[in-house]
């Protein structure tokens, strides 16, 4: 076996595995530039680093449960009221999610509630947070079967240990007495120890009668007020002005 074989298989021990595909390339380019050992060494450790973060990358948007991948390149930002640069700036930062503070969009459907939420959660992601995202129908059915089903309570402690939780779509669907109870246990767990995003249709004004306990409601509404920055976006909406087009 040769020395270069040997090599391969001692990275192959080590579990290097972001060094054999740059490999021949690296010491290629270290002998034509005549590199130092100190330069050789380095470029191998990049390799592998690099290729381990990819990987990290890659688990952690797949656990994050985001239906489809958006970006704030995508976002129209000028069609919709509510919503301005600087707000996209500041949200950019993630000095809020160090803080533990929430981001709550609400309006209609269309104006891009999702994209931000989706955008929002994989910047986190890219910038080493761990997120979950969930629809709150979903959210629910999981929440009831934490304590029967073991898929179910593994993604529910995931979403306990997350420094970013999304929750979509509040108020598209009807929500009952126990599932409001769950919720409202779920949100004081999350209260400062991470942040919550919410997109929802329904104004503040209507969440009681969406919960169907005005009480507990407000509790709620006192644990993602306390530290949040919402937003009233306003305007048409995107599917309605892309099929007229």
């Amino acid at each position: 076996m040769t020395q270069h074989a040997e090599t391969v298989e001692l990275l192959k021990e080590l579990h290097l595995n972001g060094v054999l595909l740059p490999l021949d390339e690296i010491i290629s380019d270290a002998e034509k530039s005549s590199a130092s050992y100190s330069s050789f060494l380095f470029e191998i450790l990049k390799a592998e680093l690099e290729m381990r973060s990819s990987r990290k990358l890659k688990r952690s948007l797949s656990a994050a449960h985001f239906p489809s991948v958006k970006t704030f390149s995508d976002y129209k930002i000028g069609n919709v009221t509510g919503f301005s640069k600087i707000d996209l700036a500041s949200i950019k930062d993630l000095r809020w999610l160090d803080n533990h503070e929430n981001l709550l969009f609400f309006g209609p459907p269309g104006l891009g509630k999702t994209h931000l939420a989706i955008a929002t959660g994989m910047l986190a992601i890219e910038s080493g947070y761990n997120v979950s995202f969930e629809r709150i129908s979903n959210l629910l059915k999981l929440l009831k079967n934490a304590e029967i089903q073991r898929t179910a309570g593994f993604r529910i402690k995931r979403i306990l240990k997350s420094d970013l939780v999304i929750i979509d779509e509040i108020g598209y669907t009807p929500i009952e007495r126990r599932e409001a109870n769950l919720f409202f246990n779920l949100i004081s767990e999350l209260y400062e120890n991470a942040s919550v995003i919410i997109t929802s249709n329904k104004g503040f004004d209507e969440w009681a009668e969406m919960m169907g306990d005005e009480v507990m409601t407000t509790a709620m509404l006192d644990r993602l007020l306390h530290h949040a920055r919402i937003f009233n976006l306003d305007g048409k909406s995107f599917r309605i002005n892309t099929k007229e087009k």
